[in-house]
């Protein structure tokens, strides 16, 4: 059973930076891929980032891609979210999620562990 809980979200302005962070518990979270998703309001939750359970494998949104960085730190049970040159259409809830088996379509449906989500807001 993995547990995740988010960090790190904030009220920040276009053009700035923000980091989230997400522990997961237990002793075996080097055997989960790892991904981020975002829901804002009124809309879809969707997909942001993914991580495979090495760290080799980076895949990203188009809409997010070049400016967040996904990576992970497996001795510390972390996956961090670095996001940079965040713009408004950023707002969102971000969930941290986790899947014991191999993703291959980045879809809510293969990962089977949630956060509860942590608020990031962008003013323009």
């Amino acid at each position: 059973q993995m547990q995740l809980a988010e960090s790190g979200g904030g009220l920040v302005q276009a053009g700035d930076s923000l980091r989230l962070s997400c522990l997961g518990s237990g002793r075996s979270f080097g055997l989960y891929d790892m991904g981020w998703f975002r829901q804002a309001p009124g809309k879809e939750r969707e997909f942001v980032a993914h991580i495979s359970l090495t760290g080799v494998n980076t895949y990203y949104a188009d809409s997010v891609k070049g400016r967040f960085t996904i990576s992970r730190d497996n001795a510390k049970n972390m996956v961090y979210l670095q996001m940079n040159s965040l713009r408004p259409e950023d707002t969102a809830v971000y969930y941290c999620a986790a899947s014991r088996n191999q993703v291959s379509s980045f879809t809510q449906r293969e990962y089977g562990y949630w956060g509860e989500g942590t608020q990031v807001t962008v003013s323009s």
